[in-house]
């Protein structure tokens, strides 16, 4: 059975749903109008909807009319959705089959001899994470302080995560609450949750840090970001575990969409923004901490200035100052702006 590509698709949706759009709307179009015969601008989109069902000549020749696609849909997506679990079934074998060399590997001199800490290049860390959530038993744990930002990126981290938890393993999240606005996060954490994963989001800065069966954590070089640690000491594992565990118990579900809990994300934003303020940090650290675009932090800034009445941003650094607001407890805050 015909399967079809991430081509076959871009050429679909940019030139065959139109023409499609255009055979429906008109009844058909004649056989030799120029945009349909060779070396015009539908010719492929024509060839791609014939071999798919969805445009044919009329019985006289005349005509090219379009096609009910509901009998095509299937023919299409089904193998799709076969090929993705046949792809899953076989990760998850080969996973199952490389399972005894790394248990050798691991009772071998030479790993013991690596010791407890591995600098990773920037070509190196992505293989390595592939390869330890490939061998992942019992629970994967990220901090992600970035929302997933490249569509292209997403499908490989979703494939990877959605068969270590169909394998029964459990998958636990920590985003910024910024990352609740970002779409390609939601389909993620939509596809994840589905499946068992947990997901939550926090107002304050993390680093990131992926911990797998909490036996090996990979964090990011105080350097740079091109180059990764991972950490196999399990005291200092464990205490990575921890700081994890504490920011868990802090965050706030995902998925969840209660009143409550969206006004306890806003007023928690809203404070971290005031403790930017009073800390003196400039826009751009600001934004990057809160996960926010400077755009986006501006406007944080400017609806402070509102609730404040301060045309200036010293007036509002001022008025902050002299009502002895911190940033740090919002119920004392929200007390502290009635105070005159």
């Amino acid at each position: 059975m015909e399967t079809y590509g991430p081509e076959d698709r871009a050429l679909f949706e940019s030139s065959g749903t139109k023409l499609y759009e255009e055979l429906v709307s008109t009844g058909g179009l004649p056989a030799e109008d120029r945009r349909l015969l060779k070396g015009g601008e539908w010719a492929d989109a024509l060839e791609q909807l014939r071999a798919m069902g969805l445009a044919r000549l009329s019985s006289d020749s005349a005509r090219w009319e379009a096609q009910d696609p509901s009998t095509v849909q299937a023919r299409v997506v089904s193998p799709l959705g076969q090929e993705g679990a046949r792809l899953l079934s076989e990760s998850s074998h080969w996973a199952s089959a490389f399972g005894s060399l790394t248990h050798a590997w691991r009772r071998a001199p030479q790993a013991v001899g690596a010791g407890p800490f591995t600098y990773l290049q920037r070509d190196q860390i992505d293989p390595f994470i592939a390869a330890q959530v490939a061998e992942c038993e019992e629970e994967m744990l990220t901090a992600q302080p970035q929302a997933i930002r490249d569509l292209k990126l997403m499908p490989i981290g979703l494939l990877r995560d959605t068969a270590l938890l169909e394998r029964g393993a459990r998958i636990r999240t920590l985003y910024q609450h910024s990352a609740r606005r970002n779409n390609v996060t939601r389909e993620y954490v939509a596809e994840v949750t589905e499946r068992g994963g947990e997901v939550r989001t926090l107002d304050e800065f993390f680093n990131r840090m992926i911990v797998i069966d909490r036996r090996v954590a990979i964090i990011p070089s105080k350097e740079t970001h091109n180059i990764a640690l991972a950490v196999r000491e399990a005291s200092v594992v464990a205490y990575l575990v921890d700081v994890f565990e504490r920011s868990w118990e802090r965050g706030r579900p995902f998925t969840s969409r209660e009143a409550s809990v969206m006004k306890d994300i806003a007023a928690e934003q809203r404070s971290m923004t005031l403790r930017m303020l009073i800390e003196g940090h400039s826009d751009p650290v600001s934004a990057k901490r809160l996960g926010v675009s400077p755009r986006t932090y501006a406007g944080y800034i400017s609806d402070l200035k509102e609730e404040f009445e301060a045309e200036t941003r010293f007036q509002l650094g001022y008025t902050i100052g002299r009502r002895g607001i911190t940033g740090q407890d919002d119920e004392d805050d929200a007390g502290a702006t009635t105070e005159q």
